[in-house]
Protein backbone atom coordinates (compact mmCIF):
# COMPACT_ATOMS: atom_id res chain seq x y z
CA UNK A 1 0.00 0.00 0.00
CA UNK A 2 1.24 3.71 -0.70
CA UNK A 3 1.41 6.18 1.87
CA UNK A 4 -1.61 8.15 -0.46
CA UNK A 5 -3.49 4.78 0.28
CA UNK A 6 -2.23 4.36 3.82
CA UNK A 7 -3.45 7.88 4.78
CA UNK A 8 -6.93 7.51 2.44
CA UNK A 9 -7.29 4.45 4.70
CA UNK A 10 -6.63 5.89 7.60
CA UNK A 11 -8.91 9.28 6.99
CA UNK A 12 -12.12 9.61 8.94
CA UNK A 13 -15.58 10.82 8.40
CA UNK A 14 -15.78 14.54 8.37
CA UNK A 15 -19.75 15.00 8.50
CA UNK A 16 -22.66 14.76 11.23
CA UNK A 17 -22.16 10.84 10.57
CA UNK A 18 -18.54 11.34 12.22
CA UNK A 19 -20.23 12.57 15.84
CA UNK A 20 -22.95 9.53 15.32
CA UNK A 21 -19.27 7.72 14.72
CA UNK A 22 -18.06 8.71 17.97
CA UNK A 23 -20.79 7.93 20.24
CA UNK A 24 -21.12 4.53 18.85
CA UNK A 25 -17.54 3.55 18.77
CA UNK A 26 -17.09 5.17 22.58
CA UNK A 27 -20.58 3.47 23.95
CA UNK A 28 -18.58 0.08 22.60
CA UNK A 29 -15.33 1.11 24.64
CA UNK A 30 -16.92 2.22 28.28
CA UNK A 31 -19.83 0.58 28.68
CA UNK A 32 -19.79 -2.38 26.82
CA UNK A 33 -16.03 -2.87 27.21
CA UNK A 34 -14.85 -3.72 24.01
CA UNK A 35 -11.26 -4.12 22.63
CA UNK A 36 -10.17 -1.55 19.88
CA UNK A 37 -9.86 -4.84 17.93
CA UNK A 38 -13.06 -6.03 18.18
CA UNK A 39 -14.59 -2.31 18.07
CA UNK A 40 -12.31 -2.24 14.77
CA UNK A 41 -14.29 -5.30 13.15
CA UNK A 42 -17.81 -4.26 13.89
CA UNK A 43 -17.37 -0.92 12.36
CA UNK A 44 -15.33 -1.93 9.22
CA UNK A 45 -12.46 0.92 11.47
CA UNK A 46 -8.72 -0.02 11.72
CA UNK A 47 -7.56 -0.10 15.17
CA UNK A 48 -5.79 4.03 14.44
CA UNK A 49 -8.96 4.97 13.93
CA UNK A 50 -10.64 3.43 17.27
CA UNK A 51 -7.87 4.98 18.92
CA UNK A 52 -8.29 8.46 17.33
CA UNK A 53 -12.26 8.57 17.80
CA UNK A 54 -11.78 7.93 21.30
CA UNK A 55 -8.97 10.48 22.37
CA UNK A 56 -11.16 12.96 20.57
CA UNK A 57 -14.40 11.97 22.37
CA UNK A 58 -12.32 12.58 25.57
CA UNK A 59 -11.13 15.94 24.22
CA UNK A 60 -14.78 17.34 23.14
CA UNK A 61 -16.28 16.12 26.53
CA UNK A 62 -18.35 13.55 24.75
CA UNK A 63 -16.89 10.54 27.13
CA UNK A 64 -16.04 12.31 30.76
CA UNK A 65 -14.04 10.03 32.81
CA UNK A 66 -14.54 10.72 37.09
CA UNK A 67 -11.79 8.93 39.29
CA UNK A 68 -13.92 8.13 42.45
CA UNK A 69 -12.21 6.02 45.12
CA UNK A 70 -12.96 4.23 47.52
CA UNK A 71 -11.69 5.92 50.03
CA UNK A 72 -12.15 9.52 51.02
CA UNK A 73 -9.92 11.31 48.53
CA UNK A 74 -9.94 14.51 46.51
CA UNK A 75 -8.46 13.34 42.88
CA UNK A 76 -8.55 16.71 41.69
CA UNK A 77 -6.96 18.53 43.93
CA UNK A 78 -4.42 15.54 43.83
CA UNK A 79 -3.84 15.95 40.09
CA UNK A 80 -3.15 19.40 40.59
CA UNK A 81 -0.27 18.95 42.85
CA UNK A 82 1.35 16.21 40.81
CA UNK A 83 1.00 18.92 37.71
CA UNK A 84 2.07 21.95 39.17
CA UNK A 85 4.93 20.72 41.32
CA UNK A 86 6.03 17.43 39.79
CA UNK A 87 5.33 15.01 42.33
CA UNK A 88 4.95 11.79 41.72
CA UNK A 89 2.21 11.26 43.75
CA UNK A 90 -0.31 13.01 45.92
CA UNK A 91 -3.22 11.70 48.78
CA UNK A 92 -5.55 14.68 49.28
CA UNK A 93 -8.28 14.03 52.07
CA UNK A 94 -11.05 16.29 51.99
CA UNK A 95 -11.39 17.03 55.98
CA UNK A 96 -9.30 19.13 57.80
CA UNK A 97 -6.60 18.21 60.20
CA UNK A 98 -7.72 20.93 62.34
CA UNK A 99 -10.98 19.16 63.39
CA UNK A 100 -11.39 16.73 65.73
CA UNK A 101 -10.03 13.51 64.76
CA UNK A 102 -8.31 14.58 61.58
CA UNK A 103 -4.32 13.95 62.57
CA UNK A 104 -5.44 10.28 63.03
CA UNK A 105 -7.17 10.33 59.32
CA UNK A 106 -4.42 11.82 57.70
CA UNK A 107 -1.94 9.36 59.33
CA UNK A 108 -4.41 6.48 58.32
CA UNK A 109 -3.89 7.46 55.38
CA UNK A 110 -0.10 7.53 55.08
CA UNK A 111 0.16 4.25 56.89
CA UNK A 112 -2.13 2.53 54.21
CA UNK A 113 -0.04 4.81 51.29
CA UNK A 114 3.28 3.30 52.63
CA UNK A 115 2.17 -0.49 53.40
CA UNK A 116 1.34 -0.27 49.34
CA UNK A 117 4.86 0.45 48.46
CA UNK A 118 5.36 -1.41 45.45
CA UNK A 119 8.63 -2.97 45.48
CA UNK A 120 8.93 -2.96 49.16
CA UNK A 121 11.79 -0.97 50.76
CA UNK A 122 14.69 -2.66 52.19
CA UNK A 123 15.72 0.40 53.42
CA UNK A 124 14.23 3.68 55.06
CA UNK A 125 14.41 6.83 56.26
CA UNK A 126 11.73 8.27 59.11
CA UNK A 127 11.76 11.41 60.71
CA UNK A 128 10.05 12.02 64.35
CA UNK A 129 7.34 13.92 66.00
CA UNK A 130 3.29 14.00 66.68
CA UNK A 131 2.57 13.55 62.95
CA UNK A 132 5.31 10.52 62.43
CA UNK A 133 4.15 9.14 66.02
CA UNK A 134 0.68 8.40 64.26
CA UNK A 135 1.54 7.33 61.28
CA UNK A 136 3.98 4.48 63.23
CA UNK A 137 0.46 3.79 64.78
CA UNK A 138 -1.58 3.80 61.72
CA UNK A 139 1.20 1.33 59.94
CA UNK A 140 -0.46 -2.13 58.70
CA UNK A 141 1.92 -4.84 60.80
CA UNK A 142 3.49 -6.50 58.21
CA UNK A 143 4.04 -3.28 55.59
CA UNK A 144 7.32 -4.43 54.95
CA UNK A 145 9.73 -7.48 55.38
CA UNK A 146 13.07 -7.46 57.07
CA UNK A 147 13.21 -3.81 56.29
CA UNK A 148 16.21 -1.45 57.90
CA UNK A 149 14.41 2.03 59.42
CA UNK A 150 16.91 4.94 59.80
CA UNK A 151 16.51 8.22 62.00
CA UNK A 152 17.40 10.73 59.87
CA UNK A 153 17.53 13.69 62.12
CA UNK A 154 18.89 14.17 65.55
CA UNK A 155 15.75 14.43 67.86
CA UNK A 156 14.82 16.33 70.93
CA UNK A 157 14.71 15.92 75.06
CA UNK A 158 11.87 14.76 76.22
CA UNK A 159 8.86 16.96 77.31
CA UNK A 160 6.75 16.47 79.81
CA UNK A 161 3.34 14.37 78.29
CA UNK A 162 4.96 13.69 74.88
CA UNK A 163 5.39 10.50 73.97
CA UNK A 164 6.24 10.57 70.52
CA UNK A 165 9.71 12.03 69.81
CA UNK A 166 11.84 8.64 69.86
CA UNK A 167 10.26 5.72 69.03
CA UNK A 168 9.17 6.16 65.37
CA UNK A 169 12.08 4.54 63.70
CA UNK A 170 11.38 1.55 66.43
CA UNK A 171 8.11 1.14 65.80
CA UNK A 172 8.46 1.42 61.62
CA UNK A 173 10.96 -1.50 61.44
CA UNK A 174 9.33 -3.61 64.35
CA UNK A 175 5.93 -3.47 62.23
CA UNK A 176 8.18 -4.51 59.25
CA UNK A 177 9.84 -7.47 60.86
CA UNK A 178 13.52 -5.26 60.52
CA UNK A 179 15.52 -3.46 62.68
CA UNK A 180 16.07 0.46 63.14
CA UNK A 181 19.03 2.80 63.52
CA UNK A 182 18.29 5.28 65.74
CA UNK A 183 20.29 9.25 65.58
CA UNK A 184 21.48 9.78 69.57
CA UNK A 185 22.09 13.20 69.17
CA UNK A 186 20.33 16.84 69.36
CA UNK A 187 18.56 17.83 66.92
CA UNK A 188 20.53 21.28 66.93
CA UNK A 189 23.31 21.80 69.25
CA UNK A 190 24.71 24.35 70.67
CA UNK A 191 27.74 25.44 68.43
CA UNK A 192 29.05 24.52 64.91
CA UNK A 193 31.56 22.97 66.42
CA UNK A 194 29.72 20.25 68.23
CA UNK A 195 28.17 19.29 65.87
CA UNK A 196 31.04 18.51 63.69
CA UNK A 197 32.69 16.35 66.28
CA UNK A 198 29.54 14.57 66.86
CA UNK A 199 29.16 13.81 62.90
CA UNK A 200 32.88 12.75 63.47
CA UNK A 201 32.25 10.52 65.89
CA UNK A 202 31.86 6.39 64.97
CA UNK A 203 28.60 5.50 65.79
CA UNK A 204 27.09 8.91 64.45
CA UNK A 205 29.27 9.20 61.14
CA UNK A 206 27.56 5.50 61.05
CA UNK A 207 24.21 6.38 60.93
CA UNK A 208 24.37 8.92 58.59
CA UNK A 209 25.87 7.34 56.36
CA UNK A 210 22.81 4.76 56.37
CA UNK A 211 20.85 7.44 55.96
CA UNK A 212 21.96 9.26 52.67
CA UNK A 213 21.68 5.20 51.12
CA UNK A 214 17.59 4.36 52.45
CA UNK A 215 15.81 3.41 49.25
CA UNK A 216 12.88 5.53 50.90
CA UNK A 217 11.75 8.27 53.11
CA UNK A 218 9.13 9.37 55.28
CA UNK A 219 8.70 12.65 57.19
CA UNK A 220 6.66 15.51 58.27
CA UNK A 221 7.45 18.97 58.74
CA UNK A 222 7.32 21.57 62.01
CA UNK A 223 5.33 24.85 62.39
CA UNK A 224 7.45 27.35 63.85
CA UNK A 225 5.18 28.70 66.52
CA UNK A 226 5.21 28.83 70.24
CA UNK A 227 4.23 25.29 70.41
CA UNK A 228 7.48 24.20 68.63
CA UNK A 229 9.00 20.80 70.06
CA UNK A 230 12.37 22.20 68.72
CA UNK A 231 11.74 25.45 70.84
CA UNK A 232 10.16 23.69 74.07
CA UNK A 233 12.64 21.51 74.25
CA UNK A 234 15.78 24.32 74.11
CA UNK A 235 17.07 23.32 70.81
CA UNK A 236 15.93 26.63 70.00
CA UNK A 237 16.03 29.56 72.40
CA UNK A 238 13.60 31.98 72.39
CA UNK A 239 15.75 34.80 71.16
CA UNK A 240 16.73 32.55 68.45
CA UNK A 241 13.05 31.81 68.10
CA UNK A 242 11.92 35.59 67.79
CA UNK A 243 14.93 35.92 65.29
CA UNK A 244 14.17 33.06 62.76
CA UNK A 245 10.42 34.48 63.04
CA UNK A 246 11.92 38.15 62.10
CA UNK A 247 13.83 36.62 59.03
CA UNK A 248 10.70 34.73 57.40
CA UNK A 249 11.16 31.51 59.23
CA UNK A 250 7.62 29.43 59.09
CA UNK A 251 8.85 25.95 59.72
CA UNK A 252 11.43 22.74 59.54
CA UNK A 253 11.52 20.59 57.39
CA UNK A 254 13.99 17.72 59.16
CA UNK A 255 14.95 19.74 61.49
CA UNK A 256 15.76 22.50 59.21
CA UNK A 257 14.64 25.84 59.73
CA UNK A 258 13.47 27.44 56.56
CA UNK A 259 11.19 30.25 54.97
CA UNK A 260 7.95 29.97 52.82
CA UNK A 261 10.19 29.36 49.63
CA UNK A 262 11.76 25.98 51.41
CA UNK A 263 14.69 27.60 51.84
CA UNK A 264 17.15 28.05 55.39
CA UNK A 265 16.79 31.21 57.04
CA UNK A 266 19.91 31.13 59.06
CA UNK A 267 22.81 29.75 57.52
CA UNK A 268 24.60 29.79 61.49
CA UNK A 269 21.87 27.90 63.18
CA UNK A 270 21.65 25.14 59.69
CA UNK A 271 25.08 24.71 60.53
CA UNK A 272 24.60 23.61 64.14
CA UNK A 273 21.67 20.79 62.75
CA UNK A 274 22.06 17.18 62.39
CA UNK A 275 20.47 15.33 60.17
CA UNK A 276 20.29 15.14 56.45
CA UNK A 277 20.19 18.14 54.73
CA UNK A 278 17.43 19.35 52.57
CA UNK A 279 20.01 18.76 48.81
CA UNK A 280 19.83 14.87 50.15
CA UNK A 281 15.94 14.67 50.02
CA UNK A 282 16.11 15.91 46.05
CA UNK A 283 18.18 12.30 45.19
CA UNK A 284 15.09 10.55 46.17
CA UNK A 285 12.87 8.76 43.71
CA UNK A 286 10.14 8.24 47.00
CA UNK A 287 10.75 11.18 49.99
CA UNK A 288 7.04 11.73 51.09
CA UNK A 289 5.83 14.02 53.08
CA UNK A 290 3.03 13.96 55.75
CA UNK A 291 1.78 17.21 56.51
CA UNK A 292 -1.21 19.10 56.85
CA UNK A 293 -2.94 21.54 58.85
CA UNK A 294 -3.34 25.43 58.91
CA UNK A 295 -0.37 26.06 60.76
CA UNK A 296 2.01 24.34 58.56
CA UNK A 297 0.43 25.74 55.04
CA UNK A 298 3.07 28.05 54.58
CA UNK A 299 5.98 25.19 55.12
CA UNK A 300 4.19 22.58 53.16
CA UNK A 301 4.24 25.61 49.99
CA UNK A 302 7.60 25.92 51.20
CA UNK A 303 8.98 22.13 51.30
CA UNK A 304 6.55 21.95 47.42
CA UNK A 305 8.45 25.18 45.92
CA UNK A 306 11.63 24.02 46.82
CA UNK A 307 10.76 20.88 44.92
CA UNK A 308 12.21 18.56 47.73
CA UNK A 309 9.47 16.00 47.98
CA UNK A 310 8.01 13.60 45.11
CA UNK A 311 4.86 12.86 47.01
CA UNK A 312 2.74 14.95 49.49
CA UNK A 313 0.17 13.11 51.98
CA UNK A 314 -2.10 16.02 53.24
CA UNK A 315 -5.28 17.51 53.57
CA UNK A 316 -7.42 19.55 51.38
CA UNK A 317 -7.04 23.00 52.95
CA UNK A 318 -3.47 22.48 53.10
CA UNK A 319 -3.56 21.37 49.27
CA UNK A 320 -5.43 24.87 48.10
CA UNK A 321 -2.97 26.62 50.32
CA UNK A 322 -0.30 25.45 48.42
CA UNK A 323 -2.15 25.93 44.63
CA UNK A 324 -3.16 29.18 45.06
CA UNK A 325 0.27 30.29 46.82
CA UNK A 326 2.44 28.51 44.13
CA UNK A 327 3.52 32.37 42.37
CA UNK A 328 4.08 33.89 45.50
CA UNK A 329 7.62 35.50 45.49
Amino acid sequence: MSNEQERAANRLPVDAARDQLMVQVARMAYQQDLTHTDIATRTGLNRWQVSRLLQEARDLGVVRIEIVPRSERSPHLETALVETFGLADAVVLPDSVDGAGGLEGLAKAAGQYLAALKPRPTTFGVSWGRTMAAVAHWLPEGWASGVEVVQINGTVAQIPGEGHHNNVAETFARKGDGRFVPLPVPAIVGQAETREVLERDRIVAHVLQRARAVQALCFSLGALTEDSALLNSGNLLAHEYEELRSKGAVGDIVGRIVDRKGQIVDADIDRRTIGLPLSDLKTRDRAICVAAGSDKHPVVAGVLHAGLISVLVTDAATATYALEHVHDR
